[in-house]
């Protein structure tokens, strides 16, 4: 966007409230661009929040229910909640592991409850079968920080 130009004026006294006038506006600007990055950053961490609640209610549920529960958190929510992971048991052989949710090609907006019936056992696709996973429960853990170069 290309600055707005204000046409000097004649006189002294009118170039000298000008002046004032842009400094005050100058001045607006940087105070209501900080308010704007605090406000966003306190809506960024009551979402966090909400979806780490969203999260430990699901995982309730799926204790007291058992079996998926719909509706579920996202793969996007679930991260962005802290539960970068997912607990999950083949039904034929029992073996439990740990999806790592980012690592999934799947689309961000999918449900967790979703996944049930697109995870595989490794173990049991070597003997030829290939049963759905039970879903448990997704795991918080605190995501590694990239290593600075």
């Amino acid at each position: 966007m290309a600055p707005k130009h204000h046409p000097t004026p004649v006189s002294g006294g009118d170039r000298k409230a000008l002046t004032k006038e842009l400094g005050r506006a100058r001045a607006m600007t940087t105070i209501l661009a900080g308010q704007a990055a605090e406000a966003r950053a306190k809506g960024e961490a009551l979402i966090r929040q909400a979806d780490k609640l969203l999260c430990e209610s699901w995982n309730e549920r799926m204790w007291a229910d058992g079996g998926p529960i719909d509706p579920s958190p996202t793969v996007d929510q679930a991260i962005n909640g802290g539960f970068a992971s997912l607990e999950i048991e083949c039904p034929r052989c029992k073996t439990r592991r740990d999806v790592d949710l980012a690592a999934l090609r799947h689309p961000p907006t999918t449900f967790v409850h979703d996944l049930a019936s697109r995870l595989r056992c490794s173990k049991c696709a070597k003997a030829g079968r290939r049963p759905s996973a039970t879903l448990l429960q997704l795991i918080s853990r605190p995501r590694l920080a990239a290593p600075e170069s």
